[in-house]
Protein backbone atom coordinates (compact mmCIF):
# COMPACT_ATOMS: atom_id res chain seq x y z
CA UNK A 1 0.00 0.00 0.00
CA UNK A 2 1.11 3.56 -0.59
CA UNK A 3 1.04 6.11 2.00
CA UNK A 4 -1.65 8.46 0.19
CA UNK A 5 -4.05 5.02 1.22
CA UNK A 6 -2.34 4.70 5.24
CA UNK A 7 -3.13 8.22 5.57
CA UNK A 8 -7.10 7.81 4.10
CA UNK A 9 -7.35 4.84 6.30
CA UNK A 10 -5.87 6.51 9.07
CA UNK A 11 -8.55 9.76 8.89
CA UNK A 12 -10.95 7.52 8.23
CA UNK A 13 -10.69 5.65 11.38
CA UNK A 14 -10.04 8.79 13.61
CA UNK A 15 -13.43 10.57 11.60
CA UNK A 16 -15.61 6.75 12.77
CA UNK A 17 -14.00 6.77 16.46
CA UNK A 18 -15.07 10.41 17.16
CA UNK A 19 -18.80 9.29 16.11
CA UNK A 20 -18.86 6.43 18.69
CA UNK A 21 -19.68 7.65 21.80
CA UNK A 22 -20.97 5.70 24.83
CA UNK A 23 -23.00 7.69 27.68
CA UNK A 24 -23.60 6.40 31.22
CA UNK A 25 -24.34 2.57 31.28
CA UNK A 26 -27.34 3.67 33.95
CA UNK A 27 -29.73 6.32 31.88
CA UNK A 28 -29.49 9.11 33.82
CA UNK A 29 -29.66 11.05 31.08
CA UNK A 30 -33.71 10.01 31.03
CA UNK A 31 -34.18 10.61 34.62
CA UNK A 32 -37.16 12.96 35.15
CA UNK A 33 -37.90 14.11 38.42
CA UNK A 34 -41.49 13.49 39.17
CA UNK A 35 -43.67 15.67 42.13
CA UNK A 36 -47.09 13.79 43.20
CA UNK A 37 -50.17 15.51 44.77
CA UNK A 38 -51.18 12.76 46.29
CA UNK A 39 -50.03 10.59 49.12
CA UNK A 40 -49.15 6.91 49.24
CA UNK A 41 -51.62 5.38 51.22
CA UNK A 42 -54.33 7.39 48.87
CA UNK A 43 -53.01 5.31 46.12
CA UNK A 44 -52.82 2.06 47.43
CA UNK A 45 -56.11 2.91 48.58
CA UNK A 46 -57.10 3.11 45.38
CA UNK A 47 -55.12 0.32 43.81
CA UNK A 48 -57.03 -2.07 46.24
CA UNK A 49 -60.30 -1.14 45.17
CA UNK A 50 -59.38 -1.54 41.44
CA UNK A 51 -57.87 -4.96 41.95
CA UNK A 52 -61.52 -5.77 43.84
CA UNK A 53 -64.04 -4.68 41.58
CA UNK A 54 -62.16 -6.08 38.67
CA UNK A 55 -63.06 -9.02 36.76
CA UNK A 56 -60.36 -12.00 35.94
CA UNK A 57 -63.18 -13.47 33.42
CA UNK A 58 -61.60 -12.49 29.75
CA UNK A 59 -64.04 -10.62 27.83
CA UNK A 60 -66.55 -12.75 25.86
CA UNK A 61 -65.68 -16.20 27.29
CA UNK A 62 -69.22 -16.94 28.37
CA UNK A 63 -71.36 -19.07 26.37
CA UNK A 64 -74.75 -17.34 24.98
CA UNK A 65 -77.52 -18.71 26.34
CA UNK A 66 -79.74 -21.11 23.24
CA UNK A 67 -82.06 -18.88 21.79
CA UNK A 68 -85.37 -20.97 20.84
CA UNK A 69 -86.68 -21.12 17.36
CA UNK A 70 -90.57 -20.69 16.15
CA UNK A 71 -89.46 -22.74 12.65
CA UNK A 72 -89.92 -26.20 12.56
CA UNK A 73 -86.84 -28.07 11.77
CA UNK A 74 -88.43 -29.60 8.61
CA UNK A 75 -89.00 -26.60 7.10
CA UNK A 76 -86.03 -25.09 7.61
CA UNK A 77 -84.84 -28.58 5.89
CA UNK A 78 -87.13 -27.92 2.89
CA UNK A 79 -85.73 -24.48 2.19
CA UNK A 80 -82.24 -25.37 1.79
CA UNK A 81 -82.93 -28.55 -0.15
CA UNK A 82 -84.90 -26.03 -2.49
CA UNK A 83 -82.12 -23.43 -2.54
CA UNK A 84 -79.57 -26.33 -3.18
CA UNK A 85 -81.75 -27.35 -5.85
CA UNK A 86 -81.81 -24.06 -7.57
CA UNK A 87 -78.64 -23.43 -7.37
CA UNK A 88 -78.86 -20.54 -4.66
CA UNK A 89 -76.27 -22.47 -2.07
CA UNK A 90 -72.75 -24.61 -2.98
CA UNK A 91 -72.57 -28.38 -2.90
CA UNK A 92 -69.85 -30.31 -2.54
CA UNK A 93 -65.93 -29.39 -1.70
CA UNK A 94 -65.70 -26.73 -4.60
CA UNK A 95 -69.11 -25.03 -3.72
CA UNK A 96 -68.68 -22.23 -5.14
CA UNK A 97 -71.59 -19.64 -5.86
Amino acid sequence: MNSKAIIAIAALAAIASGVARADEADASQYGHKFESSRVRAEVQAEAATVARTRSTEPAGSRVAAQVKSTVQPSVIRAEAAQALRLGKIGYGEVGGV
